[in-house]
């Protein structure tokens, strides 16, 4: 299946450099493109893109207003957010509105375009400029929206290790791994954890698991 990609970025010379690469994915295919966030809120309501691959800093409405209003949407693609800034800022900034990942300009090329399938399939955060410290830091802060504990009743036990390994950031084969089961099963109960928690990606299954104290925070 092809992902289909809208680009929002206010440099030509990124966008053109990014099109060139993408040009050459036969699973990747560019279907819009936007030199500020009105213009990518308009094109991914038009289009319904898979992914979108937003600047967070263009002219007049920034990546990260343009995300929140794309990820609130039903049904939102996802986002993978590119900045030459890497800020702690805006990597909470960027989790905050509903992005799925975070990447700095500097990285090759062909690491963007695997971050973009990846987070199409909504199977992991890629963000290697986000560190653990990060996360956690994030996931700490207090929020209205905090998960109750009791959120967690539906699970099952199973669910409740997988939710603690996707926490301390691990894949599903590392889980596979960690919990002696396969490949495929690791990647049903994390499906499934999506869907008991309502939680859109992997990013919000972190969250869920620091805020549950599943996963304790670093001093």
């Amino acid at each position: 299946m092809t992902v289909r990609i809208v680009l929002a970025d206010d440099q030509p010379l990124v966008r053109a450099g990014l099109r060139m690469v993408i040009a050459d994915a036969p699973d990747l295919e560019i279907v819009g493109e936007a030199g500020t966030g009105t213009e990518a809120v308009r094109l991914v309501r038009e289009l319904r893109p898979d992914v979108v691959v937003m600047d967070i800093r263009m002219p007049g409405m920034d990546g990260i207003e343009a995300t929140r209003m794309i990820t609130a949407d039903t049904p939102a693609p996802r986002v993978l957010m590119l900045t030459t800034f890497d800020d702690d800022n805006n990597v909470y900034a960027a989790l905050r509105a509903g992005a799925s990942g975070f990447l700095v300009k500097d990285m090759a090329l062909d690491d963007i375009l695997t971050a973009t399938r990846v987070v199409a399939a909504g199977d992991a955060l890629i963000a290697p400029s986000v560190t653990r410290r990060l996360i956690e830091e994030f996931a700490s802060r207090p929020a209205p929206a905090a998960v109750p504990p009791q959120r967690l009743d539906g699970i099952t036990e199973r669910e409740r290790e997988v939710l603690t390994l996707v926490g301390r950031g691990l894949s599903n084969s590392e889980i596979a791994a960690e919990l002696f089961i396969g490949h495929a099963t690791a990647k049903t109960h994390v499906a499934r954890l999506l869907t008991k928690l309502d939680a859109r990606d992997r990013v919000q299954l972190v969250i869920i698991a620091y805020r549950a104290g599943l996963v304790p925070s670093s001093p």
